[in-house]
């Protein structure tokens, strides 16, 4: 039992290595580590960082952030145990239904901290304080947003980690109960691995909507930055429907649709669904260019919210 054990594990650790140092995924595995080292750059070296540190302790202490890794979790076990009735795709499901509670979650973490991290200080005073010293506005609203989202990132660390477990768990058990043969280790980490870049293209989508939300904090209240975070949510998925009713050749609809369709954020750029139903991993060049969308829309946003707040009154 020892030994087959041991082999197991031999065989999943050469899986990985031979997944993580993959020709197609360099690019991938090189900007990840270079953004890592920007970040610590960022937070250790930089004015702005202090204020991202600030913001991402401030993030992870808040009631808020607690909940919702709790209700996540228990959520993400939940849908492991209960079937779906789905006739044999229960682990797709399982993926789908996971992707968009540790979304959810993502992003009402996000938006909360944004709301209580930038308007609340603003309208408390306490902004005006901090500006006094040598840190500038444009520095405050940068180190507010790399600060969220470092919040973010250990949010989905542990979330993450709970996730893969299940989905690994969840195709062995499946294959139990359906009386077949067990599959091998790399089978079902190959399995598993497939919902990776659909997790990262999740945390892509949330550093969109928190630039929008950061800038928007800068203006407007915690409520008001909710309810608008939730249209642009709702209708940012529906982006590409809206471009096709254009179709019906309403000038009004037509102009209306794409108007939308550049204003917002197209967020089904992130979506993963029809990858997770075929069962195939999202190539790196979709990746790549989906992240160059990222930080261009982020960009904009993060710019914007300079300007909102540059004249801002804070007496």
């Amino acid at each position: 039992m020892g030994q087959q054990f041991l082999a197991g594990f031999r065989e999943l650790c050469t899986q990985i290595a031979d997944s993580v140092t993959a020709p197609a995924w360099w690019p991938v595995n090189l900007v990840a580590v270079l953004l890592l080292m920007a970040l610590a750059a960022f937070g250790y070296g930089t004015k702005a960082g202090v204020i991202a540190r600030a913001t991402c302790k401030e993030a992870i202490r808040q009631p808020v952030f607690l909940l919702a890794l709790a209700l996540t979790v228990i959520i993400l076990v939940i849908n492991t145990v209960l079937p779906f009735f789905s006739l044999g795709e229960d682990v797709k499901m399982l993926k789908d239904c996971g992707l968009a509670t540790i979304l959810i979650s993502s992003l009402l973490i996000a938006v909360w901290t944004a709301s209580t991290s930038v308007a609340e200080e603003i309208e408390g005073k306490t902004a005006m304080t901090l500006l006094s010293k040598p840190i500038n506005r444009r520095q405050f609203v940068l180190g507010k947003y790399i600060g969220i989202l470092q919040g973010v990132l250990w949010f989905l660390l542990p979330v993450s980690l709970v996730f893969l477990a299940l989905i690994f768990y969840k195709v062995g058990y499946d294959a139990k109960e359906g009386s077949k043969e067990a599959p091998l280790i790399a089978e079902r980490f190959a399995v598993t691995v497939q919902v990776l870049p659909g997790m990262l293209l999740m945390f892509m989508e949330v550093a969109v909507l928190t630039a929008v939300s950061v800038a928007i904090s800068t203006r407007l209240p915690m409520v008001v930055n909710l309810t608008t975070m939730f249209a642009i949510f709702v209708i940012g998925h529906l982006t590409p429907v809206l471009v096709q009713a254009g179709g019906l050749k309403l000038e009004f609809v037509e102009f209306m649709a794409r108007l939308i369709s550049v204003a917002l954020p197209g967020l089904d750029l992130f979506n993963t669904q029809a990858a997770v139903a075929t069962g195939t991993l999202v190539p790196p060049v979709y990746l790549a260019s989906t992240a160059i969308y990222c930080l261009c829309y982020s960009t904009a946003a993060i710019l914007l919210g300079f300007i909102l707040f540059e004249d801002r009154d804070l007496a």
